[in-house]
Parts: structure tokens; sequence; C-alpha cells
């Protein structure tokens, strides 16, 4: 079984992303999430690996902040895009791009990091713990990893409200796959046992878009879709919201005292 490449789809999914009101929850989300860690380390330059990145939103965020970042991804349109953006940047940004898939990523070749991205990667992995555990190697001792996944149980929860009882019977299996349904949702529950197992301690845990997917289908004209986001904001680190979000997103720092 391959990875997903998402090279015929980059146009698309890159608006898919953040493009739409979802988009900007996702955003905001891991922003919250995100922003409070990095000042632990006051005005240090980080290494940073966005790890399956696409089109670097997050890379550029962090390289105007001053950091230097890598960042990877195995689809060469979503890094074109990505160098159409920080070529058009009005202040030079130090990302340097690199077409690989995660896995062909090494200490030898990029060194050690402060932070690792990974979001919306691990759900299209055949072997996602591996792999993982294959970028952790390059995670400096007290290091941040960042990573958000597709919420199985979610996907499941969204299926019985919208009816379809059918594909929740066959356990989320359908014979023809909706081209952007990730192949390898994850639950929780596997990914804090792999947090534990791999030194990390916990120190944040939200859903992302734990309202937005819920949503009947049709809204007032007045919609305040700030007010759907303050209150995104609001829920996405209480349970049960946590478990309802479409994505969880997990910050995990390492207690390792030295590379596994």
């Amino acid at each position: 079984m391959q990875d997903k490449n998402f090279d015929k789809l980059a146009q698309k999914f890159a608006k898919n992303i953040y493009g739409t009101p979802k988009g900007e929850i996702r955003a905001a989300v891991l922003w919250r999430d995100l922003a409070p860690a990095l000042a632990q380390f006051g005005d240090k330059k980080l290494r940073i690996l966005d790890a399956g990145g696409g089109f670097g939103y997050f890379s550029q965020k962090l390289a105007r902040l001053g950091h230097e970042v890598v960042l990877c991804d195995i689809s060469a349109e979503m890094l074109a895009q990505a160098k159409e953006q920080i070529d058009a940047s009005d202040t030079p940004l130090a990302i340097r791009l690199v077409h690989a898939p995660i896995q062909a990523l090494s200490i030898t070749e990029h060194g050690m990091f402060d932070l690792i991205l990974c979001h919306a990667v691990v759900e299209w992995l055949a072997d996602a713990k591996t792999t993982m555990e294959g970028l952790l190697t390059m995670l400096k001792p007290n290091g941040l990893f960042s990573l958000m996944f597709y919420n199985k149980e979610a996907m499941r929860f969204h299926a019985l409200v919208s009816g379809n009882f059918d594909y929740v019977a066959a356990d989320l299996k359908v014979k023809k796959k909706v081209r952007l349904t990730p192949t390898h949702p994850l639950y929780i529950h596997e990914v804090k046992l792999w947090f534990a197992q791999w030194q990390m301690a916990l120190l944040k845990e939200s859903g992302v878009r734990v309202i937005h997917d819920y949503l009947k289908k049709q809204q007032a004209a007045d919609f305040d879709y700030q007010k759907l986001l303050s209150m995104e904001l609001e829920y996405s680190q209480r349970e049960p919201y946590i478990s309802l979000g479409r994505y969880v997103h997990f910050l995990g720092q390492s207690t390792a005292t030295h590379s596994e």
C-alpha cells in the first residue's frame, strides 16, 4: 500500500486547507496551541521541520518570525506553490524546500530540530507509527512535536448524524474512496499510547473543527463565521468536544535525555 501523493489535487487541496472557514479554524486552533510553547524558547532562532507541509502555511508563518525551516513534501506541485509564495514574500524567508517522502529524511542530511510539525499527514500513511518514529530521531532533547491527525471516532459520529448507517456498519469502508477522505484515520487513545512510548509529554490536546462539521447545512444569511471561530477556540480543549474534532492536535515535548 502506497502513501498518498497530492500532485494531481494540489490546487484543490490547498484551497480546501486554508481558503475556507474550516481552514481558518484549523490555522487558529493550531497557532493558539503552538504560540505559548514557542515562547518558552525566548528569542532563540529555532530549527523547524515541516514534514509533509504542502505549500507551507506554517513554514512561512514561522519563517517570518525569524526561524529556520525545512519544508518537506512528496508533492512537487505543492512545493511549487510554496516556492511561488516564498518568492513573493516581502521579507526573505529562511525556508529550504525538500522534495521527498518524509521517510527519506535523516539526521545525516538535515540535522536536528527544535520543533517538528506533521499536520494532516499520518492519516494518509500506510505505516504511520514507524514513520513518526523515524521523524522523532531528528528531534532535539526537550524539542516539540506538533501532530495533527484525522480522528476516526469523529469520522464515525459524523457518518451517524448524517444517516450513513451502512457506511458505519461497514466500519467506514467503501468500495470507491472519495479522493480527499483519508485512508488511515486514527483513534485518539491509539496516538496517546504512541506518545507515551516515545517519552513525549502531552502539552496540548485540542479538537480541530469540533462544531463546524456538525452544523446544519443551511444557515441564516447573516450567519457569523467569526462567532463560529470564537466558539471553536472556546470548546476545542474541552471534552466531549475534543473527541468530536474532525482532526485532533497533540503538542508534545520530548522528555528523553537522548535521541532514541
